[in-house]
């Protein structure tokens, strides 16, 4: 079985196919699945295809932000943690994290009144990862920094 790395409560990653370096992300066992900040959205259709037009902010220092176009992977209704159910969108990217490569599934949302604008939930940590809520930021710790 393959060692699993160890995360603290919080970690800075990459989601490098999305152009964002340095995004702190939330670790939050309790959720489902991994959800990244975005200022706007909306769904689109060419050809037979669902697309994802979102307005990201992809350096977190100067706010800069950048509207990506992004391929739908599903759209799923969840209940949300204030347990009202909502339509989430998702797609498939990669995130960096103790310099490996991890793909990965995240919805979009507006956090900007949240602390974190990204959480990593059960379904990216499974298999994957340990969480010792006592620490925070071992990805960037580690030897290979």
């Amino acid at each position: 079985m393959k060692e699993k790395l160890l995360v603290g409560w919080k970690e800075t990653l990459d989601l490098p196919e999305l152009g964002i370096f340095g995004i702190e992300a939330k670790i939050d066992t309790g959720a489902a699945s991994s959800v990244l900040h975005c200022n706007s959205y909306k769904i689109v259709n060419e050809d037979g295809q669902d697309w994802i037009l979102c307005e990201l902010i992809t350096n977190f220092e100067t706010e800069e932000t950048k509207v990506l176009k992004l391929r739908l992977y599903k759209t799923k209704l969840v209940k949300s943690s204030f347990g009202q159910e909502e339509k989430r969108y998702y797609i498939r990217t990669t995130a960096k994290l103790y310099d490996q490569v991890f793909s990965i599934k995240i919805s979009f949302r507006n956090r900007s009144k949240m602390t974190y604008p990204m959480l990593l939930g059960k379904n990216f940590l499974y298999r994957r990862f340990l969480v010792d809520v006592s620490k925070e930021n071992l990805s960037l710790k580690s030897p290979s920094k």
